[in-house]
């Protein structure tokens, strides 16, 4: 156990129960080593010009994500803005869905596997499809793409107008616009 000595307000040191010193200041970090065990100390610099104390390392609860939601198999594929603008530009007889999400959004996970149930269901009758708004940030900024994860279900009818919605939305109102809005 590491108890705080404070010296001043540039430099403190830490006492173990063995009388063990570590001084910190500003411009250097000193440890003691006695009985092999050596106790290491890190000091970082806060907003107030204070030190902070850290004697571990940091350590992660997880693994952080790699950012890859999207694997080759899905049926729900990654587009640019560009292939989206053709398939809305070109003849389509079934509606589009338009999945704008982002890797580290907690809510855009979350539907991304019920996304992907709706493209096996509707694997023949509409086509589902994910924008990277961190890799497409322009076009997600023209479509005024707020809030995350936002979808557009886009008619095969050109007189239709386009049905928006914004958030973490449940799988069967996704049905139901797909069966009784396209």
């Amino acid at each position: 156990m590491a108890l705080l000595q404070f010296n001043s307000f540039s430099s403190f040191s830490v006492l173990s129960t063995s009388q063990q010193q570590a001084y910190l200041s500003p411009s250097s970090i000193k440890t003691h080593q006695q009985n092999n065990y050596l106790f290491s100390f890190s000091a970082t610099n806060t907003k107030d010009g204070l030190f902070s104390l850290s004697t571990h390392p940091r350590k992660f609860l997880c693994k952080p994500p790699q950012g890859k939601y999207v694997r080759e198999d899905y049926l729900v594929k990654k587009k640019t803005a560009q292939e989206i603008q053709e398939l809305v530009r070109g003849e389509r007889n079934v509606p589009i869905i338009i999945d704008f999400y982002a890797t580290w959004c907690g809510p855009c996970i979350l539907m991304a596997q019920e996304i992907e149930l709706l493209a096996v269901e509707y694997e023949s009758s509409a086509m589902i499809v994910k924008v990277d708004t961190d890799d497409e940030y322009e076009f997600a900024r023209d479509m005024q793409v707020r809030g995350l994860p936002t979808l557009f279900f886009i008619s095969p009818d050109p007189n239709k107008d386009a049905i928006r919605t914004e958030g973490l939305i449940p799988i069967q109102m996704m049905r139901d616009i797909i069966d009784n809005d396209m």
